[in-house]
């Protein structure tokens, strides 16, 4: 059973998770606006993968006992100035999303929560990849700079991006 307080941060965490997915299309938009399908279709598999994580907690709320709550999800931006923008948002984004998952993790070890421990250690260890990968494209589109062809092979490679069943 989760106590009242890891559950309301949970439902918080599910809210995290969401706002991400919500983020991610937003930053998939403005790339299509920007005729960068590559990056659009990268940020788009993004949101996606962050709609399951929201589910994955939802499980493991319910699972434990718990109840979910869902509320509004505030409105992303729309637009990032540029790709780099766009990515260096979404590094910052992740960066707050580690830390979040870092105080769920903390409160399930200070409740002696060993089930919602091992649960949480997932989001842990994925959470370093998310900020690596996108650490990574801040880095490459960095050292692009503003040449268009590099540019735009960057985002045929990030277009080339395959899920996880792919």
């Amino acid at each position: 059973m989760l106590s009242p307080e890891l559950g309301a941060a949970m439902n918080d965490q599910i809210a995290a998770e969401l706002y991400s997915s919500h983020l991610y299309l937003a930053m998939s938009a403005y790339c299509e606006s920007q005729n960068l399908p590559g990056f659009a279709r990268w940020f788009r598999m993004q949101a996606e993968e962050e709609r399951d994580h929201a589910m994955r907690i939802f499980r493991h709320v319910v699972d434990r006992g718990g109840r979910v709550t869902l509320g509004a999800i505030e409105a992303p931006p729309g637009d990032f100035g540029s790709a780099l923008g766009a990515f260096e948002r979404a590094l910052a984004h992740e960066r707050e999303v580690t830390t979040m998952i870092d105080s769920l993790y903390g409160m399930a070890v200070g409740q002696a929560d060993y089930a919602s421990q091992v649960f949480l250690q997932w989001f842990v260890e994925e959470q370093v990849e998310e900020e690596k990968q996108a650490t990574e494209v801040v880095q490459a589109l960095t050292a692009v700079g503003a040449d268009p062809a590099s540019l735009l092979m960057l985002d045929r490679e990030l277009g080339a991006r395959r899920s996880e069943g792919d």
